[in-house]
This record gives C-alpha cells, sequence and structure tokens, in this order.
C-alpha cells in the first residue's frame, strides 16, 4: 500500500456532478435531499447538493452510490458533526 495513504482505503468518483461511488465509507451519519454526511476512513465528509440520494450502501465492504446535483464535498478531519443545528442532526430532531 502507498504510504501516503497511511493503509487507508478511501476513493470517491464523481460523474457530471450527479453521480458519485465511494469506497472507505465507515457510517452514514445523517442524510437528507440537500446533504449528506459521512464518516470515512480520510475523516467525515459533507455532501450538499439538491435531490441527494443515497441508492446503494453496503457497509460491510465500506461503498455508497449516490445520485441527485452535487454542489460541493467537504472533508474534516474531526470526528465531530457541525455545531450549527441547522446542519446535520439539528435538522432532524427539530
Amino acid at each position: 500500500m502507498d504510504e501516503r495513504l497511511g493503509g487507508k482505503n478511501h476513493k470517491l468518483s464523481l460523474f457530471n456532478r450527479s453521480n458519485a461511488q465511494m469506497t472507505g465509507v465507515l457510517d452514514v451519519l445523517s442524510f437528507d435531499t440537500n446533504e449528506i454526511v459521512m464518516d470515512t476512513e480520510e475523516g467525515l465528509l459533507m455532501i450538499r447538493g439538491e435531490d441527494l440520494h443515497v441508492n446503494h450502501l453496503t457497509l460491510e465492504k465500506g461503498e455508497v452510490h449516490i445520485d441527485g446535483h452535487v454542489d460541493s464535498l467537504i472533508y474534516s478531519n474531526s470526528q465531530k458533526l457541525p455545531k450549527n443545528p441547522e446542519k446535520g442532526f439539528g435538522r432532524l430532531f427539530r
């Protein structure tokens, strides 16, 4: 394995900003049609967009496929969700 990767196996492929395929996903922490937050081998990943749908999820293999219009991909090394209550779980428990 490549030592620069630290033994981690995370890959993200985005096609035409409408179809994303990922490996190295440990868990899907939250999702709705505008935002998906995942814990990956490389830290938290927040995907924002419109009409986002998780079409394929196999956590045993760490695979996720997403369709919809992707506006942004944001990685964070932090293992915490955003503190803004309008993001992530805060939106779910209103």
